[in-house]
């Protein structure tokens, strides 16, 4: 864990911030919990057990600055709310996709990338040159499929 907070504060000095005490809380947080896609709320709880005089505000501008130099990504799971996780690229600059299931809300990581055909397509088609994609597919995971099925 050190390691990644030495890397995100060489970053925030790059651009000329500091990682303050709060920051590094929030930070350690999200990598405590980096299997899952934390809502800001959430992320200020867990930090409020740790720091209990950390604000809100805080928070949000902690995730924000993060999210602004791609040391996290926010992202919307059709839920209302903005959630974050690390910013994570394979060799070719592309992100994981997300299976969502819209009965229990349950987000499963795909790390396959399903859409090199449809990229080069569209490149070829329209002169476009992509520097990265996002999916999100709804439906219902395994567990709630089966219990739809349960009379």
């Amino acid at each position: 864990m050190r390691g990644v907070i030495g890397e995100v504060e060489e970053k925030l000095r790059a651009h000329e911030y500091k990682m303050t005490p709060k920051r590094e809380h929030v930070l350690c947080v999200l990598l405590e919990n980096k299997d899952k896609h934390l809502s800001a709320e959430e992320v200020y709880n867990l930090v409020k057990k740790k720091v209990p005089d950390v604000g809100l505000a805080t928070v949000y501008r902690t995730l924000e600055l993060f999210s602004n130099f791609d040391i996290i990504q926010s992202m919307d799971f059709g839920d209302g709310r903005k959630r974050y996780e690390f910013s994570t690229e394979d060799k070719d600059g592309h992100r994981h996709h997300h299976l969502i299931c819209v009965k229990c809300g349950k987000i499963i990581e795909m790390n396959e990338d399903l859409l090199e055909d449809l990229e080069e397509r569209v490149t070829d088609t329209y002169d476009f040159t992509i520097t990265d994609h996002e999916l999100k597919i709804f439906g219902k995971c395994r567990e709630c499929a089966l219990k739809m099925k349960k009379p």
